[in-house]
Formats: structure tokens, sequence, C-alpha cells
């Protein structure tokens, strides 16, 4: 609600912060500032501080963190860098050198870098927009790889071996989601929006579009692929969470292509190996506006299963949409057995072996991969 709606970063908190940190210091600080914020937000916190009343001086710094789900304490000891802004001044300066001291301890000197405040705010939107910039590129490709037959993994092979580009996020799936990315790119377009940077605003949303295209085409996919209707078939979806290692669904892909799937009237049977059924329901509260409440006879409609194989059992076809290792090493003759034929595969993050699955008997759909069903010359 208000203004900036579902872009703006709400700082409030930041600010409270702030607030109490006046409120009971009793001598100067040096404020760390490591959360995500918008570029100037530092700028904010200096003003509540500065007005408090005992005469005390703070220094504000910014010290984004860049650890990864999944990663966070390797990323801890072994950062790509450590980025301190602080303001140009002598005691701005002296403030920050305080901080990367701290660091010294266990990061190498040349990797901890000091920049101005706005530069450090900024940069952290700026890291997490690119990478999310990289899926959605790759993931546009995917989709034309899709329409001429040529293949997405080879594409990222050749492309990859250019120092100028590298081989890293180049990886074809169904979306990105988690926390961060969607959250921090629409805040940049938000930013550019506010100093009148329309054509930069447009460049950014771009890639939220992009995904959510790429998450609306996936499910399309598999209701069009399945005759051109789900209804009332049973379709195991494996893996909800937004990346492995990690029972985090929010803005998790797997979400939208099972709201797309319900609202076809799909009987869904979801198995992930760490993701609570109530966080699930959750999420698709939140998120979706999809609740029991919204949408009578949903929960009946969406079945967690305690294993992979009770999913598959009797399903129409089954969905890879969170990249588990577990998932590659399945007995899949099994599941083939188990299953409606046609028995559909949908390997939404290109993780399995796709030859095996047809030799076994399965029909496999891929993200970027040609379908043998529709190229003759591949």
């Amino acid at each position: 609600m208000g203004i900036g709606a579902g872009r703006a970063a709400n700082v409030k908190n930041c600010e409270l912060c702030a607030r109490k940190i006046a409120e009971v210091a009793e001598s100067g600080k040096i404020v760390v500032e490591k959360s995500t914020v918008p570029v100037r937000t530092a700028q904010a916190v200096r003003r509540v501080l500065d007005c408090n009343d005992k005469g005390l001086k703070f220094q504000v710094l910014s010290n984004p963190e860049f650890l990864a789900e999944g990663t966070a304490i390797t990323d801890l000891f072994n950062p790509d860098r450590v980025l301190i802004g602080g303001v140009q001044s002598p005691e701005g300066l002296a403030a920050a050198e305080k901080l990367a001291s701290v660091y010294a301890n266990w990061v190498p000197r040349e990797q901890i870098l000091t920049t101005n405040l706005w530069s450090s705010e900024l940069s952290k939107l700026v890291a997490n927009a690119f990478l999310a910039q990289r899926v959605s590129s790759i993931n546009s490709i995917s989709a034309l790889c899709e329409a001429t037959g040529a293949d997405v993994s080879e594409i990222t092979r050749a492309v990859g071996m250019d120092d100028r580009i590298g081989k890293r996020f180049l990886n074809s799936s169904i979306g990105f989601g988690g926390s961060c990315f969607q959250k921090d790119i629409l805040n940049l377009v938000y930013l550019c929006e506010t100093y009148g940077l329309k054509e930069c605003a447009e460049y950014w949303n771009q890639v939220i579009l992009m995904n959510n295209y790429q998450k609306k085409r996936f499910s399309e996919k598999m209701v069009h692929t399945m005759f051109n209707t789900v209804t009332g078939k049973k379709i195991a979806i494996l893996g909800f969470a937004f990346k492995k290692d990690t029972g985090d669904v929010r803005e998790t892909p797997s979400m939208f292509v099972v709201r797309d799937l319900v609202l076809e009237q799909a009987k869904i049977h979801v198995y992930d190996p760490q993701v609570k059924r109530e966080d699930m329901w959750a999420e698709m509260d939140y998120t979706c506006n999809m609740s029991e409440k919204t949408h009578p006879g949903l929960e009946s409609a969406v079945t967690t299963a305690p294993e992979v194989y009770s999913a598959c059992e009797g399903a129409h076809a089954f969905a890879v949409l969170t990249e588990w290792d577990e998932f590659k090493d399945l007995d899949y003759e099994r599941i083939f057995k188990s299953m409606a034929k046609p028995a559909f595969c949908f390997d939404g993050r290109n993780v399995l072996d796709h030859d095996k699955l047809r030799q076994i008997g399965f029909e496999v759909h891929a993200i970027g991969k040609p379908d043998p069903n529709k190229f003759s010359d591949l």
C-alpha cells in the first residue's frame, strides 16, 4: 500500500533502529548498514542519528552482505569481495578503515573494497540485478532453442567459454525465485523511475517480465503437451523450494506452476525433502492469494507426498522444479512402471539424463531442449 507499493523497499525498520541507537547510545558509534537498501538510505539514518540530544558523533558505513542461501558460512569465510562504503571525510575514512581491519583477520586486503556510501548501497542492488539478468537472458534463449531445434546446453557451453562472459548463472530453468532477486530488481526499477530514468526502469523491469514469462510458458507447455487438458490428471511436482539445499519457498517458481495447474483442475502431488506443507500454503496465500478460503477445495487438490515414488505412482506426468541432487539417482524404471501411459517427464532444471529416460519409455520435455517428436534433423 502507498507510494511505490510492491516495488519500493520499506526502510521503516532502518529508521527505527537509528532512532533506538540515538536513544540508548552513551558514546559515539560506527553504525554499519548490512541490509540491502535503496541508495541514499544511509543519509536518512545519519540525519536521525545526528539529531541525538547528547552531542554524540556517529559514522554510518554501508557494508552489504553477499551471502547466498545454502552456502552462507562458506561465503562468509571465503568471500569474493568485502564492500565497505563511507563518507569521504577523514572521520568517514577512519571508520571504514576500522571495519576493514576486522575483516582483514581472515580476508586478504586486496579483496576488501572501499567506496563512497552511495556506491556501496547501489552495488548490492546491481549485483543481484546482474545475476537475475543472466538467468532471464539464457531463459529467453531457451524459448528460441525449443522453437528452432537448438540445444540451450550446447549454447551455454559455447558462450560460457568466452572469458568476457563466463560460465556461471547460465543454466536455463523455469526461472529464478527467492527473497532477493525480484525484490531488488523492483527496487532498482522504482529508483530509476524516481529519478526520471524511464528507459532504465523499463530495461530492468523486462528481467522480471521475462522471468514471469518463463514460468507461465512452462506450465502452458505441460498442459499443451498432455493433449491440451490436465483436468483430473495426477501430476507429480518434484521440488518446491526455490533452489536445492534449502527449504525456502519465497517467490519459488514451483509455486506459480502449481498455481497454474491447479487452476486447470489437475490433481497435484508435491514432494520436496525440506519444504513443510504449512510453509508452502503460507507462501501460496501471501504471493498468489491462493488459500482454501479464496479457492475452496484447494487443499484437497494439492497433496504433499512423503517420498518420490508415492508422488509419482499413477501420475500422468512428473515435473522436476527444484534441482535436488537426489532426483538424478531415482529408480526411473520403477517410476515409469507405476505411472499412467503415456508417461510424461518435464525437466524444469535440466538435471536428468533425457536419453536414458526416453529409452525407458518416457516422453521427455525439457527447458531449451529440442523435441525429437518435432524435429527430424537433430
